[in-house]
């Protein structure tokens, strides 16, 4: 009988509930233009935190292209838009080209990958960087996407009441794939790899095909979350998604614990929003930002609230035991009378 992962089913229910929240908040319109605005990236921001905590937290490689596999997902994904509006209903538009958008960041992320995963450590790191640079380059050199003044959406542009659906699916997508291949024999011949690389190819782990197997899933979620956040605005530029955004979203994944697929979606959510939140504090708004970003990550690494935590999630662990354990009994007791 397969064991029941009950952190899996929490962070799935935890989900739901928030979906839940922000849906009938955002189709009963009790929510501001500000934070319509926002749920959009913010689901983006979950999927591609999620998807490179996939390279960063079980295969313990450090990559900073992920912006650039984002942003070839994206443009190609746009383009599919615009050629197929009013050639398909609007629903099998957006997953074609979320399809095309991922599949083209896939390729990128083989390519790139093919000769990178070769180093490690700060040469992977810088190798993605510069590879990440290169994409932004090539787009923004291209006529087909705007060059320099962007791709202009126009017809396919759209709000986040049409989005939200897709999104939420999209996050389920990611985040169900991450536990899948966490849990899984391939999962633990990742986690292999990233503990001993020696010791894994000795047992007859390969480790150049999963390295590249997971370069590629993460690259594939990041294009396809590019081509969400390119349909909600009217332009979009290659030179937006630079190093920077990559180092933006390799800090949610460290914020959220390497492989901590719950942390990722709250570091996500919470670095998204909060510098919305603190709008009022115009003159020290950054400031405090940078207060929270440093509080946690001191919270973070210190012992007590490292042991804190675990004695919290090993009591509740405890009791959802000793309650599978009593229903068992119960229905034993009824089977045998």
């Amino acid at each position: 009988m397969k064991k029941k992962n009950y952190g899996n089913l929490f962070i799935l229910f935890a989900l739901t509930v928030f979906f839940a929240i922000l849906g009938g908040m955002l189709y009963t319109g009790n929510i501001g233009r500000q934070f319509t605005n926002m749920l959009i990236p913010i689901f983006m921001y979950i999927v591609l935190a999620v998807s490179l905590n996939l390279v960063v937290g079980l295969l313990g490689e450090l990559s900073l292209g992920h912006a650039g596999f984002m942003s070839a997902g994206l443009f190609t994904g746009c383009l599919v838009s615009i050629r197929l509006y009013g050639l398909v209903s609007d629903p099998l538009r957006f997953v074609i080209s979320m399809l095309v958008g991922g599949l083209v960041a896939a390729v990128f992320g083989l390519i790139v990958g093919l000769p990178t995963l070769r180093l490690r450590g700060d040469y992977l790191a810088i190798t993605t960087l510069a590879c990440g640079e290169i994409i932004k380059t090539i787009i923004t050199n291209l006529k087909i996407t705007g060059g320099a003044r962007g791709l202009d959406t126009g017809h396919v542009y759209s709000g986040a009441k049409t989005l939200f659906p897709y999104a939420v699916v999209l996050v389920y997508l990611t985040v169900i794939v991450m536990m899948h291949i966490k849990n899984s024999a391939q999962g633990r011949a990742i986690m292999a790899i990233r503990d001993n690389r020696i010791a894994a190819e000795s047992i007859g782990i390969n480790v150049t095909h999963y390295k590249l197997a997971v370069f590629v899933i993460a690259a594939f979620f990041a294009g396809a979350a590019g081509v969400l956040y390119g349909h909600c605005f009217a332009n979009v530029k290659a030179a937006s998604f630079d190093y920077n955004v990559s180092i933006e979203i390799l800090v949610i994944v460290v914020l959220g614990g390497m492989g901590n697929i719950f942390g990722s979606i709250a570091a996500a959510v919470i670095l998204r929003a909060l510098p919305e939140m603190l709008r009022g504090f115009e003159n020290y708004r950054m400031l405090i930002y940078a207060i929270v970003l440093i509080m946690v990550m001191v919270l973070s690494n210190n012992k007590k609230v490292q042991s804190f935590r675990y004695m919290v999630t090993g009591k509740l662990k405890k009791k959802l035991r000793e309650r599978k354990a009593a229903k068992q009994a119960k229905k034993g007791g009824e089977m045998n009378g």
